[in-house]
């Protein structure tokens, strides 16, 4: 659906940008024309209501089914959805189990609180097929050292994931904000 919906996107934004520029470099050229195409389409509309009632009428009815069938789908399509929790499938050998993505981040932050010089952590989890990607924010001391810190907190972070969940870490991203220095004095 993403795909479809940038090919629709693409096709209507070039054929905007090609309208504006017509305007914009011979305004008169290009309404004149644009008012010929319409009375042109009037005057066949005119000519196949005298000659053929019962098939316009057909074909208007056609027209707006078609445009029930199509669009309203995609309209439906593009309104947001309630979602649930989202899940992460794991596999065991005994059959599959789905964690939900908040769990995850639960517990990896109270695992990351428990570390010295740790403040706070909030986790963004998003599953990805298989794997898990992970964002870490993570505020410290400000004396800490941030390297060290930094693997300290993947290596647990991976524990916590692949070893105590049984799941498969993907992107693993960890952001560190430093709280405050204490006042001096």
């Amino acid at each position: 659906m993403n795909v479809f919906n940038r090919l629709v996107a693409f096709v209507i934004i070039l054929g905007l940008f090609v309208l504006v520029m017509a305007v914009a470099l011979a305004p008169i050229t290009t309404l004149t024309w644009l008012q010929e195409q319409i009375v042109r389409l009037t005057e066949a509309v005119a000519r196949y209501q005298e000659l053929e009632p019962t098939n316009l009428t057909i074909a208007r009815v056609a027209a707006a089914i078609a445009a029930l069938v199509i669009f309203l789908p995609l309209l439906a399509a593009e309104l947001p959805r309630r979602q649930g929790p989202t899940l992460v499938r794991m596999r065991t050998p005994s059959g599959e189990a789905q964690v939900t993505a908040e769990s995850i981040g639960k517990r990896l932050a109270w695992h990351l609180d428990q570390m010295a010089d740790v403040i706070s952590v909030q986790p963004i989890v998003r599953p990805r097929g298989d794997t898990v990607d992970v964002t870490l924010n993570v505020e410290t001391r400000p004396e800490i050292e941030v390297p060290m810190k930094t693997e300290e907190i993947m290596l647990v972070a991976r524990e916590v994931v692949e070893e105590r969940m049984g799941l498969r870490l993907g992107r693993l991203d960890v952001r560190i904000h430093h709280s405050d220095y204490p006042a001096l004095g």
